[in-house]
């Protein structure tokens, strides 16, 4: 399962990504974040911290360097 959810993140950031300007306030992008987090954490865990953190993704948060912990 782990696998199946990395490699549609990776589809994303290579074919979907690059099509949309580019609006992620956070380093590293939400997406690079979410791979990182599934990574180390799992498909639960990684997923829920991931989910978090594209909410948090919007004109209200100023954004910055946030990596995963």
């Amino acid at each position: 399962m782990k696998k199946i959810i990395l490699s549609m993140i990776k589809f994303y950031r290579k074919y979907i990504s690059p099509l949309k300007r580019p609006c992620c306030r956070f380093y590293p992008t939400c997406s690079q974040y979410a791979i990182d987090a599934i990574s180390k954490y799992g498909v639960l865990k990684g997923g829920y911290i991931s989910i978090k953190r594209i909410l948090r993704c919007n004109p209200f948060n100023e954004g910055g360097y946030d990596p995963v912990k």
